[in-house]
């Protein structure tokens, strides 16, 4: 397993590249906001785990109440009625339309783990929910959890993420808004679009839910 996710993130580091190259990514999320940065002397955030503080020693209790993280080995998808062949279609045309759809993000999240990458959705639902805070302690409380579940170099489901992007979260956890991870959530999602999206359309988990579908439907 450890050699088939190396290779997965050999792959997605490749996908990034040629999208810096090859230009701008589709406006789905809106602009990040500018925290503004600090000095360097803020060492009490440790984001670089440069340091150990007092913020890892109830790490552990803060996780169990902030994590967005799911528990393994279980369906933990979203709540949401069995899609219909209409909506399985539509996954097709678009990638906008795939994650607008929480049956179609449990498909293609559930596909994802099979190709060892289901952190870039976790990721991607935890910014999605994190965007929507507004409460100015709950919002660093929270920052610091997908920075440590996502972000850090030290944990295993780190999402691959430009030296551009990652730097600039490193500076805006100093002061984080709900905006932090704006251009991550946009570099991942891209990155899922480009990457793993086509081998989804064409995969046997794509086509066998058409299928069934399409069998059970009054139209055939």
């Amino acid at each position: 397993m450890g050699s088939e996710r190396m290779e997965m993130r050999k792959r997605q580091m490749s996908v990034q590249q040629e999208s810096a190259a090859g230009g701008t990514a589709p406006a789905q999320q809106g602009q990040p906001g500018q925290a503004n940065p600090r000095g360097s002397n803020a060492c009490c955030f440790c984001w670089c785990c440069c340091c150990s503080c007092s913020w890892n020693e109830d790490r552990d209790d803060r996780n169990r109440k902030a994590s967005y993280d799911v528990k393994e080995g279980t369906a933990d998808c979203e709540d949401c009625p069995k899609p219909t062949l209409e909506e399985v279609r539509s996954w097709g045309q678009s990638f906008d339309k795939l994650m607008c759809c929480p049956a179609g993000r449990n498909s293609f999240r559930l596909f994802l783990r099979t190709e060892f990458s289901e952190e870039n959705m976790l990721f991607w639902l935890a910014c999605e929910e994190f965007s929507k805070e507004t409460n100015k302690s709950v919002i660093e409380e929270k920052a610091r959890v997908i920075y440590e579940d996502y972000i850090s170099i030290l944990s295993p489901k780190e999402v691959s993420l430009d030296s551009r992007v990652r730097e600039a979260i490193n500076r805006n956890m100093l002061e984080p808004t709900s905006h932090t991870f704006d251009d991550a959530q946009l570099q991942i999602y891209t990155l899922m679009q480009r990457d793993s999206y086509p081998r989804y359309m064409n995969s046997p988990a794509y086509k066998n839910l058409l299928n069934t579908l399409s069998e059970q439907s009054p139209e055939s």
